[in-house]
């Protein structure tokens, strides 16, 4: 089980809207419980879905300072698959809304992939194609939370082969994209993210269904509470602000708990 904590802080200079997407989603391979949310200033929510339905987004109104505290204890039920041995879809078998999980997208843009790269993994194809190029990424890049921007696209991380766990995400969902593989990106709370905070990784449709994979190698399918996915960090946002919001702290707590224990200390 999952013991989550996201407290934000976040000053407005003048009346704005924001969205936030910080709930973990309700899922069969995820129950949610012990969950609350604390807001304030305290205002209704305004809730609607997100993309495919996976979690929730709030609308609210900020006028000067926004505290919002979410806490939620989650039981996982989700297995590893071993994606290396997953068959790749014939194109024309594909579902009608996972098209768009091909197509280039604000942070991913498969024109600009550097057919060196994919070069690299001539030879394989589906899973075992998807698992060779995280490896490679997880492998290969460096983690450095100084060496992207909230604008940095996935072209640009393949050049410098750093930055965070939303560029690792961005240069794995590019190159399988430009493999003919749907891939898009989930927001989630992981245990051993490092430094803690929201994390993001990678979803692929193989044999018709969608399968998780860390690029940064931190975490794993059995361990992770998904809250979003969408195409890309443009969809999955946990807070996306319609005029100018300033970071006063953010912080994020992901404790893995035995659930045996937890509940004879209860």
């Amino acid at each position: 089980m999952l013991q989550i904590e996201a407290v934000l802080n976040y000053s407005a200079e003048s009346l704005c809207e924001i969205l936030l997407q910080l709930e973990a989603a309700k899922l069969p391979s995820q129950f949610v419980h012990a969950e609350s949310l604390e807001i304030f200033p305290s205002q209704p929510l305004h809730r609607t879905l997100s993309e495919e339905g996976i979690g929730e987004r709030i609308w609210l109104h900020v006028n000067d300072e926004f505290r919002c505290t979410y806490r939620a204890d989650v039981t996982i039920d989700r297995f590893n698959s071993n994606i290396s041995q997953l068959q790749q879809n014939p194109l024309a078998t594909i579902k009608d809304e996972t098209t768009k999980y091909l197509m280039s997208s604000r942070y991913c843009h498969l024109d600009f992939i550097d057919a060196a790269i994919t070069k690299r993994f001539d030879g394989l194809m589906g899973g075992a194609r998807v698992a060779a190029m995280a490896q490679w990424i997880c492998e290969t890049f460096t983690y450095d939370i100084w060496s992207s921007t909230p604008l940095t696209t996935a072209h640009e991380t393949l050049k410098s082969q750093s930055g965070v766990c939303r560029d690792y995400a961005h240069a794995l969902i590019a190159l399988a994209r430009s493999s003919a593989i749907p891939a898009r990106m989930v927001s989630a709370y992981g245990p051993n993210v490092h430094p803690q905070d929201f994390h993001a990784l990678v979803e692929v449709y193989l044999e018709d269904a969608w399968h998780l994979i860390d690029p940064t190698g931190m975490t794993s399918p059995d361990e992770i509470a998904i809250i979003g996915v969408g195409r890309d960090a443009a969809d999955i946002s946990f807070l996306t602000s319609y005029a100018t919001m300033n970071l006063n702290q953010q912080r994020v707590s992901v404790t893995s708990v035995d659930e045996t224990l937890h509940r004879a200390i209860a």
